[in-house]
């Protein structure tokens, strides 16, 4: 399974940025994807995650301002991200949990490469 994230970048407080994460690898299920990141100094932290069901759950920092959503193959999950702070400012990495491939379930976690999100004025 691969994860491939793309949509970062530099932006002022206040803009919007959307981050793309696109699942790959002959993949039937994807059980839930979703968005960590981590700053500078700090642990790696959950974002936003998106069930195959519909639900989601969201750090209350990012609350009201960011939405997790998939396309109708659920094979790409995607953060629009409003209102950015700079306390964004950080690494964010597409998450995938849950895979079924070729007709066998993987209950295991997948990482993509992170893409760097900057907000500064």
């Amino acid at each position: 399974v691969q994860l491939q994230a793309s949509g970062g970048g530099l932006v002022q407080p206040g803009g919007s940025l959307r981050l793309s994460c696109e699942a790959s690898g002959n993949i039937e299920l994807i059980n839930v994807m979703g968005w960590y990141r981590q700053a500078p100094g700090k642990q790696r932290e959950l974002v936003a995650v998106h069930t195959r069901t519909g639900s989601t759950n969201y750090e209350d920092a990012v609350k009201g301002r960011f939405t997790v959503s998939r396309d109708g193959g659920q094979s790409t999950v995607y953060l629009q991200m409003n209102s950015l702070q700079p306390e964004d400012t950080a690494v964010y990495y597409c998450y995938a949990q849950g895979v079924t491939r070729l007709g066998t379930f993987y209950n295991m976690a997948y990482w993509g490469k992170g893409t760097q999100v900057t907000v500064s004025s």
